[in-house]
C-alpha cells in the first residue's frame, strides 16, 4: 500500500449527523473478523457496530469492498460499583472475533470490568400456525381448539440479531486493557493493569490467574501491564508488555502461575536521549504477534519496534512515527497527549506495518523496501474513490507548499485505532467518531 490508495469513508455514528457527534460516538476499537467480510467497531457509548462487505455484482464490479452497516447493538451499559463507590463506564475497550464455524458469528467485547461473548445471527423465516397461541402470541382457549395444525416456516425480511451468550464478570479489580483469543479456540485471556486471567468459553463463574504482578505493598509498584496477546499458533505461549517498555514472553507449560517469564525483551536506553519524559514515552501501548508468529511488534509513544522472538536484547527494526514531536514533549505532557495509547497493526503478509499519529495522520512502513508514507484521514480530502496524497511535516526552516508545520498540527485529532484486512490491502482507520475505509487503487 503505497501512494495509490483509494479512499472511502463510513461514518461510525451510522445515522447521526457529524455536527451533533457526542462523546459517546467516539470510536474506541476497530477489528476485522478472520475472513475480512465483517468489520466491528466499538465506541465510548458501549455500542458495537458491525459492517459487512458488499458482495460483487456483475453490474457494479467496483462496489466490491464497500462496507455497509450490518448490525448495531448495545454491548455494555454504565454501571456503579456500590462497594467501591466507583462508576464503571460503558466504553468498549476491545473487540475480538472468534473464527466462524457455522452460520452465526461470535465476538468478544469488553469494557473496564466485564467481558461478553456475543452471537450475531440472521433470521429470514418465522414460524406460523401454532396450536396453543394465536398469531399475536396470546394463548388460545383450549376448549376452542378443535383441529391440530402443523406449524410452518414463512419467509420474512432478513433480521440480524445479536444475543449475549456468556457474561464473564467479577474477575478484575483493575481496568481491563486487553483480551486475546487463544489458538485452541477454547480459551481466552483478559488482562488488566496488574493481572492476567485465563478463561474457558464455557465457564463464566471462574477464571485462572496466570500473571499477577501486584506487589504486597502497593507503594512498591513500579510498573503495570499495558497489553497482552496469545501466540497465533502455540496455545501455551503469550506475551505481555509493560509501562517500563519491556516485553515478557511466557510459557504456560512451565508453571501454573507465569510469574517467571521464558523470555524478556528490552532495549538498553541510550544515555544521550535520557530526559524527564523518557519513562513515559518508553511505555508500550500495544503489542502484536506477526501472523507467522516469528515476530512481535510494539508501539511506544514515538516509535514502532519489531522484535525477533529469538533475540531479546534489542529490536531488529525501529521505525520513527513522529520524531518531530520530541521537541514538543513538554506541551504534550501538559495537555496529557503524552499518555495517548496508539495501536499498531500488521498487514496480512507481515511485510507492512501501520500505526496512527496526530492531525488525523497515519503512518505505513514497508519492512522490505524501508519506505514509509504519511497519509491523512479527514473529511476534507476523502471524497469517495479519491487518491490519497502523501503528507509531510515540516520541522524547521522554510516550509514547502504541500508541507504542514509541526506547530500547526491538531493534537485533538488523533488516530489511535486501526485495523488491516487479514488477506487484502483494505484498512480501517478510526478518526474520533468517523470510520474511514481505504483500499488499494482499483483500476
Amino acid at each position: 500500500m503505497e501512494e495509490d490508495v483509494e479512499t472511502r469513508k463510513i461514518n461510525s455514528s451510522f445515522l447521526r449527523d457529524h455536527s451533533y457527534a457526542t462523546e459517546a460516538d467516539i470510536i474506541s476499537t476497530v477489528e476485522f473478523n478472520h475472513t475480512g467480510e465483517l468489520l466491528a467497531t466499538g465506541d465510548k457509548g458501549g455500542r458495537v457496530v458491525i459492517f459487512q462487505r458488499e458482495q460483487e455484482s456483475k453490474h457494479q464490479p467496483h462496489r466490491r469492498g464497500e462496507y455497509n452497516v450490518y448490525s448495531t447493538f448495545q454491548s455494555h451499559e454504565p454501571e456503579f460499583d456500590y462497594l467501591k463507590s466507583l462508576e464503571i463506564e460503558e466504553k468498549i475497550n476491545k473487540i475480538r472475533w472468534l473464527p466462524q464455524h457455522n452460520a452465526a458469528y461470535f465476538l468478544l467485547s469488553t469494557n473496564d470490568k466485564t467481558v461478553k461473548l456475543w452471537k450475531v445471527s440472521e433470521r429470514d423465516k418465522r414460524p406460523e400456525g401454532y396450536n396453543l397461541k394465536d398469531e399475536d402470541g396470546r394463548l388460545r382457549d383450549p376448549s376452542m381448539i378443535t383441529t391440530l395444525r402443523v406449524p410452518v416456516l414463512r419467509p420474512m425480511d432478513l433480521m440480524v440479531e445479536a444475543t449475549p451468550r456468556r457474561v464473564f464478570a467479577n474477575a478484575h479489580t483493575y481496568h481491563i486493557n486487553s483480551i486475546s483469543v487463544n489458538s485452541d479456540y477454547e480459551t481466552y485471556m483478559s488482562a488488566d493493569d496488574l493481572r492476567i486471567n485465563l478463561w474457558n468459553f464455557e465457564i463464566t463463574n471462574q477464571s485462572f490467574n496466570i500473571v499477577d504482578i501486584k506487589p504486597a505493598n502497593m507503594e512498591e509498584l513500579t510498573e503495570v501491564i499495558t497489553a497482552a496477546e496469545f501466540h497465533p499458533h502455540h496455545c501455551n505461549t503469550f506475551v505481555y508488555s509493560s509501562s517500563k517498555g519491556t516485553i515478557r514472553l511466557c510459557d504456560m507449560r512451565a508453571s501454573a502461575l507465569c510469574d517467571r517469564h521464558a523470555k524478556f525483551f528490552e532495549e538498553p536506553e541510550d544515555p544521550s536521549n535520557r530526559s524527564f519524559f523518557s519513562e513515559i514515552i518508553s511505555s508500550i501501548s500495544d503489542v502484536k504477534f506477526s501472523h507467522s508468529g516469528r515476530y512481535i511488534m510494539t508501539r511506544d509513544y514515538l516509535t514502532v519496534k519489531v522484535w525477533d522472538l529469538n533475540m531479546e536484547n534489542r529490536p531488529i527494526e525501529t521505525y520513527q512515527v513522529h520524531d518531530y514531536l520530541r521537541s514538543k514533549l513538554c506541551s504534550l505532557y501538559e495537555n496529557d497527549c503524552i499518555f495517548d495509547k496508539f495501536e499498531c497493526v500488521w498487514n496480512g503478509s507481515d511485510s507492512v506495518i501501520m500505526t496512527g499519529s496526530y492531525n488525523n495522520f497515519f503512518r505505513m512502513f514497508d519492512r522490505n523496501t524501508k519506505r514509509d508514507v504519511t497519509l491523512e484521514a479527514s473529511r476534507e480530502n476523502s471524497k469517495p474513490r479519491a487518491i490519497l496524497k502523501p503528507r509531510k511535516v515540516c520541522v524547521g526552516g522554510k516550509r514547502r507548499k504541500d508541507e504542514i508545520s509541526v506547530d500547526s498540527l491538531d493534537f485533538s485529532k488523533k488516530i489511535l485505532h486501526t485495523a488491516w484486512h487479514p488477506s487484502e490491502n483494505i484498512i480501517a482507520v478510526a478518526a474520533t467518531n468517523n470510520l474511514y475505509i481505504f483500499q488499494d487503487k482499483v483500476n
